[in-house]
């Protein structure tokens, strides 16, 4: 009688602690923090809400679980993680955030406990109340792997006797996706997608700030594009050019739940956009308390 008594109540009130907990976190400033594979990761699939989220005072963290030192056809090893953690720097400077890059070797990130724990560590230290990550669907393991876990430290970060050296956040964070292109087990379906026209400049500046992924002729970019240019500047603009295009795919992809979220003639106009999925780990919100989280629909 009792459990039915308390399930009945949770029923009633879980309603007011969405908006309660909504409005705890619009009265002081939002902590995020984005879980990326590589250095470069969390910048393409959020560098523009990261950039509007630190315009609104907003306080973002951006962590490359390994070092990329792999991610080059020229250089490798420890010139070239520390050139990429030079290149994150930079990006997150122009961008208004803060960063940190692993010391795990590109192409060798596992989901075993002890990173398990280093993850739910980080997220507890920035205090965080959104975490945004891969989905654990993906071409490249270190990619799945940071999905799996981050996933895996969801429910973790709350538990105060799992690592009771660090606090555990007072409340369980809400965790999203970005978005990708595979379609199995099931393709991305965006609970919210942010135009990010307004700031989109810092999201290329950020691009052009990271040369060895988008600018040099043995970056993956300038290996594997087709025609791309000899000319060093003209090459950099090239390969730009491709992921501006990426990202504006993205705005037409999901050019329908734009209108939804902002109306025909807002929706319509955004060129440009990142899109996120509510991971059913973690805290559970409605839209309406989404829109009031992420930036530019207030």
């Amino acid at each position: 009688m009792m459990n039915k008594f308390l399930l009945n109540f949770a029923l009633i009130i879980s309603p007011f602690l969405s908006v309660l907990f909504a409005q705890q976190s619009t009265s002081e400033p939002l902590r995020i923090i984005a879980f990326g594979a590589h250095p470069d990761d969390a910048e393409l699939k959020a560098g523009g809400v990261a950039a509007l989220w630190a315009e609104q005072g907003h306080k973002v963290k951006f962590v490359a679980m390994t070092n990329g030192d792999v991610g080059h056809f020229k250089e490798a090893g420890g010139p070239l993680a520390i050139r990429r953690l030079a290149e994150v720097q930079e990006c997150a400077r122009l961008l208004g955030i803060e960063v940190e890059v692993l010391d795990i070797h590109d192409g060798e990130l596992m989901p075993t406990l002890e990173n398990r724990r280093t993850v739910a560590k980080l997220i507890r230290e920035w205090e965080a109340d959104l975490v945004l990550f891969h989905r654990p669907y993906d071409y490249h393991p270190d990619h799945r792997y940071t999905g799996v876990l981050v996933q895996d430290a969801a429910v973790l970060v709350a538990a105060p006797f799992f690592m009771p050296l660090t606090p555990p956040t007072k409340q369980n964070p809400i965790f999203m996706y970005y978005s990708d292109n595979f379609q199995r087990p099931y393709p991305t379906d965006p609970t919210i997608v942010v135009g990010i026209d307004e700031i989109v400049e810092k999201k290329w500046n950020c691009i052009r700030s990271m040369p060895s992924q988008f600018k040099d002729a043995n970056s993956w970019g300038g290996k594997y594009l087709p025609n791309v240019p000899q000319d060093e500047q003209q090459r950099q603009e090239y390969i730009l050019g491709v992921h501006q295009k990426r990202i504006a795919g993205v705005a037409d992809k999901y050019r329908e739940r734009l209108v939804e979220l902002y109306g025909s003639e807002k929706g319509n106009k955004f060129k440009y956009a990142e899109a996120f999925e509510l991971c059913q780990y973690g805290r559970q919100v409605s839209l309406e308390d989404l829109k009031k989280l992420f930036p530019t629909f207030r």
